[in-house]
C-alpha cells in the first residue's frame, strides 16, 4: 500500500520509513502538512501516518483538509506521544481520524493497523463500486433511486443532478414511430429534410 508519512523530526522519519517498507508498504515522506498537501493530492496514496502534534498545522488539521477535499478515501493514522485522553480521542473523530498509536511504535501493531486499514480501504472500493451502477428495468427503463422508487430517467437525472431536459425525437425513432403514426391520421409525412426529424 502507499503510504506518506508526515514528520517533522528526521530521525522518527527515518525510523519509520524503514519499518514502513520493511512490512512491506512503498512509503513516503513530508515534513510538514503544507509540504504533504500537493504529494496528497496527486500521488496516489491510500494512507498517512502523521504526527499529531506539528509546527503550523496540526495532524488534526490536516485531517480536516483531506475529508473535505473529497476524493478517494485516505486512511488516516496519528501518532501521539502524549496520553490519548477522552477529550483528544472525541476531537480525533471528529476530525475524521481513523485511528492512533501512541509513541514509540511498536512495528508489530503498526502492521496490525495498516492490514486492518487495507481492509477497510478494499471494503469501501467495494461500495464506491456497487453505488456506481443504476438499476434500471430491464422492460420501461425507469431507474431504481436510493428510496426504491422507480423513476423515469429525466426525473432521476433531474432530482440527483438538477438537470433540465428538453424533448426530441431521434431519426430512427422518427422513422420506426412517428412516419406510420402520421399515415394512420392520414397525414402524409414529408420529404426528408436536411434538418431531419425534429431534435435531430
Amino acid at each position: 500500500m502507499k503510504v506518506l508519512v508526515i514528520e517533522d523530526q528526521p530521525a522518527a522519519a527515518v525510523q519509520l520509513l524503514g519499518v514502513l517498507k520493511s512490512l512491506g508498504h512503498e512509503a513516503e515522506h513530508a515534513r510538514h502538512p503544507a509540504e504533504a498537501w500537493v504529494p496528497l493530492k496527486y500521488g496516489g496514496y491510500r494512507a498517512v501516518v502523521g504526527d499529531w502534534r506539528m509546527p503550523g498545522v496540526s495532524g488534526l488539521d490536516l485531517c480536516r483538509m483531506i475529508r473535505a477535499n473529497g476524493g478517494d478515501y485516505i486512511y488516516i493514522i496519528l501518532l501521539s506521544a502524549t496520553p490519548i485522553t477522552r477529550e483528544s480521542r472525541a476531537a480525533a473523530f471528529a476530525a475524521g481520524v481513523d485511528d492512533f498509536i501512541a509513541k514509540p511504535i511498536e512495528p508489530e501493531e503498526l502492521g496490525v493497523r495498516l492490514h486492518v486499514a487495507e481492509r477497510i480501504l478494499r471494503l469501501t472500493g467495494h461500495v464506491t463500486q456497487l453505488e456506481s451502477f443504476l438499476l434500471v428495468c430491464s422492460y420501461c427503463r425507469k431507474i431504481r433511486d436510493d428510496r426504491d422508487s422507480w423513476l423515469e430517467i429525466d426525473a432521476y437525472l433531474n432530482k440527483r443532478q438538477g438537470t433540465k431536459f428538453t424533448h426530441g425525437i431521434c431519426p430512427g425513432c422518427y422513422d420506426r414511430e412517428m412516419i406510420s403514426q402520421m399515415r394512420e391520421l392520414n397525414f402524409e409525412p414529408p420529404p426528408e429534410s436536411k434538418a431531419g426529424p425534429p431534435g435531430s
